[in-house]
């Protein structure tokens, strides 16, 4: 009887230790918020958007390679928002740092579907292998090819493709287009013949709320899309196009949706170019301008506060932002390697 006693004092204070000791799990996603991860694939892309409903779309996979690094930071994202699978996901464009990540993601986690563009545009070696790698990946899995104007179907949410394949929408259900007065200044930018000016755009429209993801499309798409009209109004949060290249990322686009809130998903080495940086911060305030990594190409008045950045100069990577939003407009802001949250008000 001693030793029963004994036992059960011990197996009591073993469930207390280790109650004690066992590192505290992050709230999950709120049942009525939209829950938006920029996700850190070293100046790529992967974008995991989550409804209140648990319906889930992720734009782009970031790279291959590295161990299976980029499918292992998305999973990570896909716990916190308390999901097992994701529904749909969106490839903006054909190129590496955006399609490269899919293979690696199809062995760890169950697709519903996978958008696109449609075929690939580029005419080099490397783009036509990762398409070619991406088609194989996905096998069986549905696959839908996305025009300017399409619905993407995500319970809770209103998502609609504004550009794909190198066009692009002229007006938006529910929204008034305006005359976008910075186009008359706007120089002429040279098309490039590459995939990103066909990257897939969308607007995601949840209550007051609303978020712009435009891909890698390049300033003589922007201005075709925002100009003479802004068929988009203002966003509460933009994504800062190209990583923070400068050949995106116009002021005729960044003026006419003048967003509350941006994020560059730039790498150490790639993107944050000072012209872009300059472009969007001088429209949103340097203070509402968050980087994924110190661009460390650039310098310091051309990268946003060390409490704006998710990975600093010399700090471990893999740091992200975490955005949860309210159907009234009002939204937070994370930093996961600060713990940090910023509020913006509704518009």
């Amino acid at each position: 009887m001693k030793r029963a006693c004994a036992g059960s004092l011990l197996a009591t204070f073993l469930l207390l230790f280790q109650a004690i000791h066992t590192p505290a799990q992050k709230s999950p996603r709120k049942g009525n918020d939209l829950a938006i991860y920029s996700i850190d694939v070293e100046g790529g892309q992967a974008t995991l958007i989550v409804s209140p409903s648990g319906a889930s779309l992720l734009v782009d996979t970031g790279w291959p390679g590295s161990n299976g690094r980029d499918a292992e930071r998305i999973q990570g994202a896909m716990k916190d928002a308390g999901i097992s699978k994701i529904d749909k996901v969106l490839i903006t464009h054909f190129h590496t740092d955006h399609v490269g990540g899919v293979p690696e993601l199809v062995k760890r986690v169950k697709v519903g579907e996978f958008l696109d563009h449609g075929s690939n545009r580029e005419d080099s070696d490397i783009t036509r292998k990762d398409f070619a790698a991406y088609t194989a990946a996905i096998g069986n899995t549905p696959r839908r090819a996305l025009h300017p104007g399409d619905a993407i179907d995500l319970t809770g949410l209103n998502i609609v493709v504004v550009a794909a394949d190198g066009e692009h929408i002229s007006s938006v259900p529910g929204i008034k287009p305006e005359p976008n007065s910075n186009c008359s200044s706007e120089p002429k930018w040279k098309l490039d013949d590459s995939e990103n000016p066909r990257s897939v755009g969308v607007l995601v429209r949840f209550g007051r709320f609303s978020f712009l993801d435009l891909g890698d499309l390049t300033k003589p798409k922007e201005i075709d899309l925002v100009c003479p009209n802004n068929p988009l109004g203002k966003v509460s949060l933009f994504l800062v196009s190209h990583h923070g290249l400068d050949q995106s990322n116009s002021k005729s686009l960044i003026a006419a949706i003048h967003p509350q809130a941006a994020i560059m998903n730039n790498g150490a080495h790639k993107g944050g170019s000072p012209e872009a940086w300059q472009t969007v911060s001088d429209i949103v305030g340097s203070g509402n301008l968050f980087m994924l990594h110190n661009a460390e190409g650039s310098d310091t008045a051309h990268n946003s506060p060390e409490g704006l950045i998710a990975n600093p100069k010399g700090e471990e990577k893999g740091n992200s932002f975490k955005v949860v939003a309210n159907r009234d407009g009002k939204f937070t802001l994370t930093n996961s390697r600060t713990d940090e949250t910023r509020a913006f008000p509704a518009k």
